[in-house]
């Protein structure tokens, strides 16, 4: 046994061999992420660099992107995760604020029309608080956010040093002008501080304060790696720098030096090591991951032998594995057993509630998730930020939502100008009301030579686990084919056509699926035909009049995951609908008409109608679509041929032809179809060569009485096609096109038009 003397000997030496050999103590190391937009996936490479050559990292902080990849890590991600999740279309579609097309709902859409743009506004604001405060939508992203965080972030019992990896990360008061640090709290809500970079995603409150990117006031922050943890040695990995001068010439310098501190650089200790990977992308652009990962790799391996010469520490990456699978299986898996919501009065705080809940009390959050989505889709909804908190009591958690309702008003503008007389103007007017129900007031009007045409409605949405939805419309419509007709030629038959087209429905609807919506409704209309049965008429003749009043009942089945509006070039689009006609025909001859007898014919028939436009993505650059087209009906003859080719559905496969009355492609039982090639040779350009055939099942003839009669079955079929180049503005296409319409005297046309073809629905449809 040792005698006091000799212990204190020992003791003594133990204390003085330690600290001359400082080296023998187990090393700490800090990494640093700074920020940079989409460069900043090269950090991911640096983690990567790290761990496949044994290198601790005992503490991590980060600003912006840096933020978002520390956190992660923190969380217990491991690089090869995190690879695998920024590479994923998820990722990069939610970078640009699109939701996963699996989980768009197209049954909160609105009906295609021919605006270009919506301004939404309240009358109890100013027009400067109605300017969007953001690029993209940040729906997607905060969802993933506390998705992606909240089981760690309660194992870590909300004390960001009880993380897998203790983290810091930073963001900007801009009210006080000061960098705000994360400690604890909610991991989800720290790292969306930090990312918030000015007027790309929409800004949070955190503590009644509006909090920015943190790279505004500190975008390197291994100063708070120092104050916080101090590590023996840093890591920085550095994918930014301090903005250039400002020029008279380029405002985004003179905002972002207005905007940024210059940030610090060098690492706040005395051993350190700064990394630079290759990172020059734009600040926004996410979609060179895997170059960017790599950058960060190559940057790691070329200073790893001066970074293990000054770090002695190791960690295998078997045992940190260990402890990462020990650090996640730990967790308690996301269950919401209650929904707070925050931002709305009581009555539109039920609407979201009931939108969510599901009939079992406990929601996973897998279940949420679909449902989270379809209810961001509702246009009444501006944003929702959520959060979760755990509850160790019943080992499940609380959903907090901070929704904000979307402005009361839209206003709507558009339509189409192009070198033909089609041109028109749209605008169109809606007001939303949330409560426990949604009420939605809207009326458009068109105005142009060709179309004129005016519309309301009112509709009433009931949220539930089966939403449905009431509305009721009125519909003026006038087709005038003899001002709208062609400049250079006399292509339009008969040459003298006006159609007024009136009616009020309603329907019920309810969703079938994400993607769809079964629509069942009816209705009473009131349509009028004036033309003339011969092109030999003066000013001094009067026209033929045909009134068709009828009543009508429809079941509508519609898929629709389309890309754009018009010129589609991605998706699925898919209706199918049962309608049927009762009404009467009233007959009133003109001054031309070989009949000078007024007549009164009652018509009833069923029809079917279905349409599937289909396009496969076979490469980048080239696609290829497929369309389909059929109808069956029991519709008999009208009083003459023109009044019954009036009242018969048309194939309209192109944007010019939904402009053109063309006789030849009118039946009431018809297929047709036909393929699209499209060429995609630079973002937002479309080569497009597109054919289809049309094949009556009986063609529609006149006799030489001007009667109507059918041909032999299959006897005539017609062509038609479009080449066209077009130009995807923010707003709407800008295309030039030419045309073919077989059987016509003139059938090649030519087309240019900037904006929509689109109008009101007629009650025949």
């Amino acid at each position: 046994m040792l005698n006091k003397k000799t212990s204190f000997f020992f003791v003594s030496l133990i204390i003085i061999f330690g600290l001359s050999f400082p080296s023998l103590k187990a090393q700490t190391v800090g990494v640093v992420l700074s920020g940079g937009g989409g460069g900043g996936i090269a950090h991911i490479g640096v983690l990567k660099a790290l761990e496949d050559n044994d290198i601790p990292i005992n503490y991590i902080t980060g600003t912006s992107i840096g933020a978002l990849i520390g956190g992660l890590y923190a969380a217990g991600y491991s690089p090869d995760e995190m690879e695998k999740l920024v590479s994923s279309d998820k990722f990069q579609g939610y970078t640009k604020g699109i939701v996963e097309e699996k989980y768009r709902y197209y049954f909160k859409r609105s009906p295609d029309n021919s605006s270009w743009f919506a301004y939404r506004f309240s009358f109890d604001s100013v027009l400067v608080t109605n300017i969007p405060t953001n690029l993209i939508n940040s729906v997607p992203i905060d969802f993933y956010m506390m998705e992606m965080f909240s089981a760690a972030n309660a194992r870590a019992g909300y004390n960001f040093d009880s993380l897998f990896v203790p983290f810091r990360c930073v963001a900007s008061d801009i009210q006080d002008k000061k960098t705000v640090v994360f400690k604890d709290g909610k991991l989800s809500v720290a790292i969306r501080a930090s990312m918030t970079y000015p007027f790309y995603l929409r800004p949070i409150l955190v503590d009644n304060k509006l909090l920015f990117d943190g790279g505004l006031y500190n975008n390197f922050p291994s100063n708070i790696m120092t104050e916080d943890f101090n590590p023996d040695f840093l890591i920085g990995s550095i994918v930014t720098g301090n903005s250039p001068n400002p020029n008279d010439d380029n405002i985004y310098l003179q905002l972002r030096n207005m905007l940024m501190t210059k940030t610090d650089f060098n690492p706040t200790c005395e051993n350190g090591i700064v990394l630079k990977p290759w990172s020059d992308v734009s600040i926004f652009s996410f979609d060179q991951t895997q170059r960017l990962i790599d950058s960060g790799y190559v940057a790691t391996m070329a200073s790893i032998q001066l970074i293990k010469e000054r770090i002695t520490s190791r960690v295998k990456k078997e045992e940190l594995q260990q402890k990462r699978d020990s650090f996640r299986q730990s967790q308690v898996p996301v269950v919401f057993e209650s929904i707070e919501i925050d931002g709305l009065s009581k009555k539109a705080a039920y609407y979201i509630r009931k939108s969510l809940e599901s009939r079992n009390k406990d929601l996973p959050i897998n279940v949420l998730r679909k449902r989270y989505f379809r209810l961001t889709e509702d246009e009444k909804i501006k944003s929702i930020f959520p959060t979760a908190l755990y509850n160790p009591a019943t080992g499940k958690y609380k959903l907090n939502l901070r929704v904000k309702k979307e402005k009361d008003m839209a206003l709507e503008v558009g339509g189409n100008f192009s070198n033909r007389p089609i041109s028109q103007g749209f605008i169109g007017l809606k007001y939303n009301w949330l409560g426990k129900r949604a009420l939605t007031l809207y009326a458009n009007a068109y105005f142009g030579k060709l179309n004129t045409s005016f519309q309301g409605k009112v509709k009433l949405d009931f949220p539930g686990t089966t939403p449905f939805f009431i509305e009721s419309s009125a519909t003026y419509s006038r087709w005038d084919y003899f001002k709208s007709s062609t400049l250079f030629y006399d292509l339009l038959r008969p040459p003298f056509l006006i159609q007024e087209d009136r009616f009020a429905d309603g329907n019920f609807g309810l969703p079938f699926g994400n993607r769809a919506k079964l629509l069942f409704g009816g209705g009473y209309a009131h349509l009028q035909n004036i033309y003339y049965q011969t092109d030999n008429f003066s000013n001094k003749d009067t026209a033929d009049r045909t009134d068709f009043d009828f009543g009508f009942g429809r079941i509508e089945y519609e898929l629709n995951t389309l890309n754009r509006k018009l010129y589609a070039s991605e998706g699925l689009y898919v209706n199918f609908k049962v309608n049927y006609f009762d009404g009467l025909e009233y007959y009133d001859p003109g001054s031309t008409a070989t009949d000078t007898l007024e007549f009164n014919i009652p018509h009833k028939w069923f029809q079917l109608k279905g349409k599937i436009d289909y396009y496969l993505k076979t490469s980048r650059h080239f696609k290829i679509g497929v369309l389909g087209e059929g109808v069956l009906s029991s519709q008999n003859f009208f009083k003459n041929y023109y009044s019954t080719i009036l009242s018969t559905p048309a194939f309209m496969p192109t944007p010019e032809s939904r402009t053109l009355f063309l006789e030849k492609f009118r039946a009431q039982k018809y297929l047709a179809g036909g393929i699209k090639f499209i060429l995609n040779p630079v973002k937002n350009v479309d080569i497009r060569f597109e054919g289809y055939v049309f094949q009556p099942v009986q063609t529609i003839i006149k006799d030489d009485k001007n009667k109507a009669q059918y041909s032999a079955e299959f006897l005539y079929r017609y062509f038609t096609g479009m080449a066209a180049i077009v130009y995807h503005t923010p707003v709407g296409p800008l295309a030039i096109s030419t045309n073919y319409y077989h059987g016509e005297q003139q059938p090649f046309t030519f087309l240019f038009h900037f904006g929509y073809t689109l109008f009101n629905k007629r009650s025949l449809d």
